[in-house]
């Protein structure tokens, strides 16, 4: 049973309550007239009875815990809907019809609340935490590890109400011991791994950062990532600085966050304000030569980090205006090495908004607008212009090239989309440009720059059964991508449409639920041959292949008790290349408190030209002085996602996360790029003379023409990487708002460059994994509150 309250009454935003007949509890807050986010944790209370007539619930919601301006007689919106699973049937007090969309905007007003005071809100939530870890696998010698680490650890979280609208959130030395650890992941690309965000402060109240989402419900992205200005895993991340001495070390695992604030809520009706402040402390590396020397190296210098964000809505929801800037400042100090390693500030600043173009509220348009920049030394900006998110070193193109001088970079990026918000018939549409120097990557998330997007997708729905299916629907789309120019644009500027075709694709996707509640979902893909500007790792442009590819997953009946989930993926090029995968899973739930879930996956990889590395040679001139090496790969990779959620009572539960992965590669026929602009290569031992020999320690002594002097090495890039991760964390909230969570966390890898996959042995290696780090946490937090 759920409570949706809407008490701004800016049929916007508000929050919902849910009760299951077990007496467990959610609850979160509602965005975008139809979205939620279930990140936020109020403190509330309910009871429930079961009886033969069915069960009933009565829930106690503070007013502590909503937020509302003084007024004489209040009027807020209200919405109550009772889910009845083994029914697949919803009940809703206000239904939103499955044709339309919104679903604040249209709650019921619930009036006659008079003689109440927005009460003051102050929450202090102390804790102290002692914690054990140890490390089966370390240097006898070393002076820094042995084996066994003991750690305690206090800090202090408060919630202080400024006014009636807005909250202010600090924490000072945060701990997150008890958030679930991060999957293992191989990464063979050129983009950087993105990780979500799990750690509570950052998490609560996240929509409030959300940039260029709002107004319409569907935002669809085709080979186009959206810049985020806000990735909260920046702050707190590793140290990123390297040692200045060799020797052993001893490197924190995580950067200390000092402080952190953030101020959320709304300055008025319809215009929010969210901005959140953190400092991280300067971080050092202690590193011990063997000789008797020991130094400390700063490896992550003081930073303070800022957002700011805001947005403005009119006549109900039907247009809005926002504003979002972020800061990022480092105190490197005379340093040369940190100088040259970080950026000393970086900006961003961006404009949103959207507006319906029909009285009904049928089409929506959205858009955003950006600029960035990054400053530092001119070694810095040399590093940051040549780093894999820009390339400005590419030798065939014409428009941006490395400025040595330069001590900071700028771009901008926009985007502007149509949206159809309800009925049978869908449409979206967008055009986007991210410019070749744009940079949010010090507190943001960007996956590639220079890109020119743009995409259309339309599809059917049908909502009514049929006999067969109960609903059912399809989607056809086609994208294209593009740089910004190339070298026939006069003068190297910017040409809108006349970059190079980086990428094309059209598609077909589909879903359907059947009569017996079984779902399936799937799509079908094609991508014409077309540019590739950063697969030689920041070399001359080489061509793609046309690739095909396909995807469908079936479920059954999520109601019953055991839950079955097949899934299957594939694709392949027409250079030889292919892929699948296949990933069953299955769901058991022996009580309505427990549920176990795997989802096991296994997928085989062939890669006709996986990049290996580039070595300098001038006399490679039609390749502009580098050879760019690739090889043909054949990987392997078996992983799982193993959990168990078992609530023992509504205060007390137990989540146990397992995640064991193999993953095997093995490289043959090595080649280099023959042509820019082409899919050709000359493979070492066939062509052009070249020779290719395997040494005693199975690396390769390559001769790339026969000459005999040019030789070079292509270390053994085969590998073989187990892992096993996983995390218990037992929950109980033993006052309302104060917790207890004991903690274990296993974190084994194992590392060797076989190159041949063999499961069972694998599989044996991964278990008894010589390397392999534990902890134990205990965390105790207590809830205060006048």
């Amino acid at each position: 049973f759920y409570v949706g309250i809407d008490s701004y009454h800016d049929r916007r935003t508000g929050y919902y309550f849910g009760v299951y007949p077990s007496g467990a509890i959610s609850d979160g807050t509602l965005f975008n007239d139809s979205w939620d986010d279930n990140s936020w944790d109020g403190v509330w209370d309910a009871a429930t009875q079961i009886d033969d007539k069915g069960w009933t619930v009565e829930m106690r919601i503070p007013y502590s815990q909503l937020r509302f301006s003084k007024q004489d007689e209040y009027v807020w919106g209200v919405n109550f809907i009772r889910s009845i699973e083994r029914y697949k049937e919803r009940n809703d007090f206000v239904m939103v019809p499955k044709k339309e969309s919104g679903w604040v905007s249209r709650f019921a007003d619930l009036t006659g609340i008079r003689n109440i005071n927005p009460p003051t809100r102050v929450e202090i939530l102390p804790y102290v935490v002692s914690s054990h870890a140890n490390t089966n696998q370390f240097d006898q010698a070393d002076p820094f590890h042995s084996g066994n680490t003991f750690s305690g650890n206090v800090g202090v979280d408060v919630k202080l109400g400024l006014g009636s609208n807005l909250t202010l959130n600090a924490t000072v030395n945060p701990d997150f011991g008890q958030v679930e650890v991060d999957p293992a992941v191989v990464n063979l690309t050129q983009f950087e791994t993105f990780f979500q965000e799990k750690r509570p402060f950052f998490i609560e109240g996240s929509s409030f950062y959300d940039f260029g989402y709002g107004g319409a419900n569907n935002n669809w992205g085709f080979n186009w990532g959206n810049p985020d200005y806000f990735y909260s895993r920046r702050i707190g991340r590793s140290p990123q600085g390297a040692v200045q001495h060799s020797g052993y070390t001893d490197i924190p695992d995580g950067t200390t966050i000092l402080a952190a604030g953030k101020l959320t809520g709304k300055i008025a009706d319809a215009w929010s304000l969210g901005t959140l402040h953190a400092v991280t402390q300067r971080e050092y590396a202690r590193v011990d030569d063997g000789g008797g020397n020991r130094y400390e190296d700063i490896v992550e210098p003081f930073t303070s980090y800022n957002v700011v964000r805001s947005l403005k809505e009119f006549n109900e929801g039907r247009q809005a205006i926002g504003i979002l800037g972020t800061g990022t400042i480092r105190s490197l100090g005379s340093e040369a090495y940190l100088q040259r390693q970080f950026n000393s500030d970086a900006f961003a600043l961006g404009v949103d908004g959207w507006t319906n173009i029909d009285s009904a509220g049928n089409y929506v348009v959205t858009g955003w607008l950006s600029t960035t920049r990054v400053e530092g030394t001119s070694a810095r900006m040399v590093d940051i212009q040549r780093s894999s998110l820009h390339y400005f070193q590419r030798p065939d193109i014409g428009y941006v090239s490395v400025d040595s001088t330069a001590t900071s970079l700028s771009g901008y990026a926009g985007r502007i989309a149509v949206n159809k918000q309800r009925g049978n018939l869908s449409f979206n549409a967008a055009l986007g440009a991210i410019t070749p120097g744009f940079e949010t990557n010090d507190l943001g998330f960007l996956f590639r720059t220079d890109v020119i997007n743009m995409h259309i997708v339309t599809g059917y729905r049908w909502y009514e059964p049929d006999g067969i299916f109960r609903s059912k629907g399809f989607n056809v789309s086609t994208f294209r991508n593009y740089t910004f120019g190339n070298p026939s644009s006069p003068g190297g500027a910017p040409s809108l449409f006349g970059g190079y075709r980086v990428a094309e694709g059209y598609s077909l996707s589909f879903n359907a639920q059947f009569m017996n509640y079984w779902n399936i979902y799937g799509n079908m893909g094609f991508n014409p041959a077309a540019i590739d500007v950063r697969n030689t790792r920041g070399g001359p442009m080489m061509r793609t292949t046309n690739q095909y590819s396909g995807f469908m997953n079936a479920r059954t009946d999520g109601r019953q008790t055991v839950v079955f989930g097949l899934g299957f993926q594939t694709g392949r090029s027409e250079s030889g290349g292919w892929r699948y995968s296949f990933f069953p899973g299955i769901e058991f739930k022996p009580s309505s408190s427990v549920t176990i879930s795997i989802e096991p996956q296994y997928s085989r990889d062939i890669t006709i030209a996986q990049f290996v590395q580039n070595q300098t040679d001038p006399s490679a001139v039609s390749t502009y002085g580098t050879r760019h090496i690739f090889g043909r790969l054949e990987q392997h990779e078996v992983s799982s996602d193993i959990r168990l959620d078992w609530t023992f009572t509504p205060k007390l539960s137990l989540q146990i996360f397992l995640q064991p992965l193999i993953s095997v590669g093995a490289y043959n026929e090595f080649k280099e790029l023959k042509q820019p602009g082409t899919y050709t290569f000359n493979e070492y031992g066939k062509d052009n003379g070249s020779t290719i020999t395997e040494t005693s320690d199975g690396d390769y002594d390559i001769d790339p023409d026969g000459s005999g002097t040019k030789n070079f090495i292509i270390y053994k890039p085969d590998f073989n990487f187990k892992s096993l991760r996983g995390n218990t964390v037992l929950r109980w909230e033993y006052l309302p708002g104060s917790t207890l969570f004991f903690v274990w966390t296993r974190n084994g890898t194992n590392f060797d460059n076989r190159g041949d996959f063999d499961f069972g042995r694998d599989f044996s290696s991964l278990v008894t994994a010589p390397d392999h780090h534990d902890a134990i946490l205990l965390k105790v937090a207590y809830w205060w509150h006048p």
